[in-house]
């Protein structure tokens, strides 16, 4: 089961590198492979199984990801300190703008939930 799950798993990243390859330049393969999962995952209606089992193995480890990320910070601290305005000025820009979006979606969804019930009871 874990090894049908991270087949497909690895299969997603490999079509999303060939795409990466071939027409999309600007976008990385693995991310997307996971829009392909996405939209695979929402045609199918349901995670499989297979799938669940082997990215829920796969999120144990997710915290080794953030060590090269850290590292990195540590390691060029002083280039990031001579930028600190420019990094933090795009980085509360960019949670502001994230939030705006996320709270404009939730509204819109709230709505076309209330229309889908009133809609259901007439």
């Amino acid at each position: 089961m874990l090894l049908r799950g991270l087949t497909w798993l690895v299969v997603f990243q490999l079509l999303g590198t060939v795409l990466n390859v071939l027409f999309l330049h600007m976008l990385p393969g693995p991310i997307i492979g996971l829009v392909l999962l996405l939209v695979y995952l929402i045609w199918q209606g349901e995670v499989a199984e297979s799938i669940s089992v082997a990215s829920s193995s796969l999120l144990r480890y997710l915290p080794l990801l953030l060590v090269p990320a850290a590292v990195g910070v540590m390691v060029y601290a002083k280039a990031i300190a001579a930028d600190f305005w420019a990094v933090g000025g795009s980085l509360v820009l960019s949670v502001l703008l994230s939030m705006l979006f996320a709270g404009w979606l939730m509204q819109k969804l709230i709505d076309r939930q209330q229309r889908k019930r009133g809609e259901a009871d007439v």
